[in-house]
C-alpha cells in the first residue's frame, strides 16, 4: 500500500469520527437558535471561547510532545507516556485548586450580560472549570490510542461523548419541559428544581459527558505508572512550552473576537451581537471538521514518516490533494448557503432576521480555515526539526494582528471586523510558514498548482455570493465546473495513486 494511500485510509477513519461527532454537534445549532434569544445564545458563545483558550493552556502542548517523543525514543514509550499524562495532571489540579475558590470574582469579569443573575452566571463558571480539568486529563490517552493506530477505538469513543452530550441537551431542552406541561409521570419530581429554559443545562450536559469520556479512557489511564524522570520531563518542557505558547495563540486567533465583541460593544448589544456571530460561524463548521480530522491524521503520521527518503514528497502530495479538498469545501458551502442558513434559525421570524443578517461574515471565515488548514499542513516542518520556536513566532504575530486589529476595529463595525480580522491572522501565518519553512526546512511544495485552486476558488465564491446573490444553481454550477475541472487535472495522478499496491 502506497504512503499516500495509507495516510488516506487513517485521516479517513478519523474523518468519520470528526465528521459524525460535529454533523451531531452542528444539529444542535437549531435546537439552540430555537431555544434561546440571540442575548442567551451569546452567553453559550463567550463562554465556550474563554474555554476553548483556557484548554490549550491546560494541554500546556503536551500531545504534539506526546507523538515527538515517541518517535525520538521508541524504547521508552511507557516513560515518555507517564511524564506527558503527569504535567497535565499536575497543571489541572493546580488551576482547579486557584480558580473554583475565585469562581464568583471571575464571573464578574467575564459576564456580558447584566439581566442574567449572577448565581446562574457562577454556576456556569463552575461549570466549565470542572469541564477544562476533565478534558485536560483525557488529551494524553487519546493521544496515546492515536499513536497506537488504533482509530476505531479514538472514534467510538468520541462518538458516544458526542451522543450522550446531544441527547442530555435534548432531554433538558424538550424532554423535561414537555413531561412538566402535561403532567406526565415524574412531573412532580421535575417541579421542585428544574429551570425550563436555563443555559446551566447546555454546560451541565457537557459536564457529564467529559466525565463519561474520562471514565471510558479508563483502560488507557491504568497502564499510567509513577514513573517520572526529571531529565525526560525537563527536555519535554524546553519543546513543549513554544508548541503551548503557539497553540494558544493560534486559540486566541479563534475566539478572542468573540470575547472581544462582548467587551467592547456596547452592554445593551454586545450579547445580541456576540449571539448572531457565532451562529452564523457555525456554517463554516464542516470545512472545520474536514481540517480537524486531517489535523488527527496528519500528525502521528507526518511524525512516523520524517525518517523515510521521499518524506518530503509525500508531504508535497498531500498538501496538493488538501489544497484541493478545502478548496472543494469551500465553494460547496457557500453555494449552497441558503440551504444551511436554515439550521440557525431563531424561534420566532425577529430572532431569524437577527441570525441570518451575520451571513456575510461565513465566506470570510471559510477561507480563514482555508488557510489555517493549509498553514497546520505547512507547520510540519518546524515540529519534525525540532524549531517549535518558529510555532511560538507565527501563531503569535497572528495572535497580535488578531489583538490589535479587533480592538481598533470593533467599536466601529462589529463582528465584520472580526471576521476580515480572522481571515487576515490565517492568511498572514499561512504565508509566514511557507516562507520560514521553505528556507529552514525546504518540501517540494507545487507552489504554482495550489496558488490557481486557491484563487480560483476565491473567484468562484465571490461569484456565487455576491454576483449571482446566493442563488443556489449558479452556486452549485461553479461548484461542478470547479470540481470537473479539478478530476480532470488530476486524473493521471489519482490513477497513479490507487494502482499502487
Amino acid at each position: 500500500m502506497s504512503t499516500a494511500k495509507k495516510f488516506a485510509g487513517q485521516t479517513a477513519l478519523y474523518g468519520l469520527s470528526t465528521i459524525a461527532g460535529r454533523v451531531l454537534n452542528f444539529f444542535l445549532t437549531p435546537v439552540y437558535t430555537r431555544a434561546y434569544s440571540t442575548k442567551v445564545y451569546g452567553i453559550f458563545g463567550n463562554m465556550y471561547s474563554y474555554a476553548s483558550m483556557l484548554n490549550a493552556l491546560l494541554a500546556f502542548g503536551m500531545e504534539t510532545t506526546f507523538f515527538r517523543y515517541l518517535n525520538k525514543r521508541p524504547d521508552d514509550k511507557a516513560t515518555v507516556y507517564n511524564n506527558s499524562f503527569g504535567v497535565i495532571l499536575s497543571i489541572s489540579a493546580l488551576f482547579l485548586l486557584i480558580t473554583f475558590p475565585l469562581s464568583s470574582l471571575i464571573t464578574s469579569w467575564i459576564q456580558i450580560d447584566p439581566n442574567t443573575p449572577f448565581a446562574e452566571y457562577t454556576q456556569y463558571t463552575r461549570y466549565f472549570i470542572g469541564i477544562l480539568v476533565i478534558d485536560a486529563l483525557c488529551v494524553i490517552p487519546f493521544a496515546k490510542i492515536r499513536a497506537e493506530g488504533r482509530p476505531g477505538r479514538y472514534g467510538t469513543i468520541k462518538l458516544l461523548n458526542i451522543l450522550l452530550f446531544v441527547g442530555l441537551n435534548l432531554l433538558f431542552i424538550y424532554v423535561l419541559p414537555y413531561i412538566a406541561r402535561h403532567h406526565l409521570p415524574g412531573a412532580d419530581l421535575l417541579t421542585p428544581w428544574f429551570k425550563h429554559g436555563w443555559l446551566g443545562y447546555v454546560f451541565l450536559s457537557n459536564l457529564i459527558a467529559s466525565v463519561a469520556t474520562l471514565l471510558m479512557l479508563s483502560p488507557e489511564l491504568i497502564k499510567l505508572r509513577p514513573k517520572f524522570s526529571w531529565a525526560l520531563f525537563t527536555e519535554m518542557l524546553l519543546y513543549s512550552w513554544p508548541v503551548l505558547i503557539a497553540n494558544f495563540s493560534f486559540l486566541i486567533n479563534e475566539n478572542l473576537d468573540k470575547i472581544l465583541l462582548g467587551k467592547l460593544l456596547p452592554i445593551k448589544t454586545s450579547a445580541t451581537e456576540v449571539g448572531i456571530y457565532v451562529a452564523c460561524a457555525k456554517i463554516s463548521i464542516f470545512l472545520s471538521i474536514f481540517v480537524n480530522a486531517f489535523r488527527l491524521g496528519a500528525e502521528p503520521f507526518f511524525f512516523s514518516h520524517a525518517k523515510n527518503k521521499n518524506a518530503g514528497q509525500t508531504y508535497a502530495r498531500i498538501m496538493n490533494y488538501f489544497v484541493i479538498a478545502v478548496c472543494l469545501i469551500f465553494v460547496a458551502l457557500v453555494a449552497n448557503i441558503e440551504l444551511l442558513k436554515y439550521f440557525i434559525k431563531g424561534k420566532d421570524a425577529t430572532q431569524t432576521n437577527l441570525y441570518w443578517s451575520g451571513l456575510r461574515v461565513v465566506p470570510l471565515l471559510l477561507f480563514g480555515y482555508v488557510s489555517l488548514g493549509i498553514y497546520m499542513n505547512l507547520s510540519v516542518w518546524y515540529k519534525l526539526s525540532d524549531q517549535t520556536k518558529y510555532g511560538l513566532y507565527i501563531s503569535g504575530i497572528g495572535a497580535i494582528l488578531t489583538i490589535i486589529l479587533n480592538v481598533i476595529f470593533i467599536p466601529k463595525y462589529s463582528y465584520m471586523a472580526s471576521a476580515w480580522i480572522s481571515l487576515i491572522a490565517y492568511a498572514t501565518m499561512m504565508v509566514l510558514s511557507y516562507l520560514w519553512g521553505q528556507k529552514n526546512y525546504p518540501i517540494p511544495y507545487n507552489l504554482k498548482k495550489n496558488m490557481a485552486y486557491i484563487i480560483s476558488s476565491i473567484i468562484l465564491v465571490y461569484l456565487s455570493f455576491s454576483i449571482f446573490k446566493r442563488n443556489i444553481f449558479a452556486g452549485n454550477a461553479l461548484l461542478l465546473l470547479f470540481a470537473g475541472s479539478a478530476f480532470y487535472m488530476e486524473q493521471k495522478e489519482l490513477k497513479a495513486i490507487w494502482s499502487k499496491r
